[in-house]
């Protein structure tokens, strides 16, 4: 694994400071893996499975404001991360990238997608969160309990579950951190009224994998996610929750993989 800190200076919004992790080989195809609320540390460990399965290069950033790090207050919304993200596949001349998100990160990966880079040529979405479904609302993450948040994320939430107040003072502080910058990007309803409409216009081979246990969106709200997305197909993993990338990882990449002749044109370098 790579670190580096980029900066980029957005518009409207000023420089924005961002570390990004990078697994696999450089000469590999690339892809662009984002995390949601839970922070960086809910993808690293199925960003080093899928690279060293796979070898495939897979960046990973830490959302400004998650894991201690600075967020820009004029940084706000989760349009003004996919602008950032799209600025950083500009300035690294990637083509061909395949972008990945859970929960809120699967919200920026279709906000991604919304800006109709020509850099990016497919989309898979982990459990996403960002559309309004009558009927099947986003869990409110802020009137839950930690215990609450992770029996509401997993099919077996004992491997995963802490004790916040057990933490340090450092790793409390972080937690707080993540939490209000879920807040800043996402609001207190995890929805943009206006998206489900929006993605009505891509025409970019999509993935929309569910876990059947995601007590956070549920499967029906997964199915209308899909649903809203013209090239999509929506899969259902088994036995997990709502971060399936760290429950049933084997299930995640094998989906990704066995879309590759079928889905997404961006795979086409792995069979040549």
């Amino acid at each position: 694994m790579i670190t580096a800190l980029h900066t980029l200076d957005l518009a409207g919004i000023g420089p924005v400071e961002t570390t990004v992790a990078e697994y696999g080989p450089r000469t590999g195809q690339p892809f662009l893996l984002l995390h949601g609320g839970a922070g960086p540390q809910s993808v690293t460990g199925f960003a080093e499975k899928f690279a060293a399965e796979h070898r495939v290069r897979v960046l990973v950033p830490t959302h400004p404001g998650f894991g201690g790090a600075a967020r820009p207050e004029a940084l706000h919304s989760v349009a003004g991360l996919a602008a950032l993200y799209q600025g950083l596949l500009d300035r690294w001349d990637l083509a061909d990238v395949t972008v990945i998100g859970n929960s809120i990160g699967g919200w920026i990966a279709a906000e991604i997608a919304l800006l109709k880079s020509p850099r990016v040529s497919g989309v898979v979405l982990i459990d996403a969160v960002g559309i309004e479904v009558p009927g099947h609302p986003v869990a409110d993450f802020f009137a839950l309990t930690m215990d609450e948040v992770f029996t509401r994320s997993f099919h077996d939430p004992a491997p995963f579950r802490i004790d916040p107040a057990t933490l340090p003072p450092a790793a409390q502080a972080i937690a707080a951190g993540n939490r209000a910058a879920i807040a800043a990007y996402a609001g207190s309803a995890m929805t943009d009224p206006t998206l489900v409409g929006r993605l009505g216009t891509l025409e970019i081979p999509t993935l929309v994998l569910w876990g059947d246990s995601d007590g956070i969106v549920d499967l029906d709200y997964g199915r209308a996610y899909a649903a809203a997305i013209p090239l999509a197909r929506f899969q259902v993993l088994t036995t997990t929750g709502h971060q399936p990338q760290m429950e049933t990882p084997d299930q995640v990449v094998r989906a990704i993989w066995d879309s590759a002749d079928t889905d997404f044109s961006a795979f086409s370098a792995f069979t040549r």
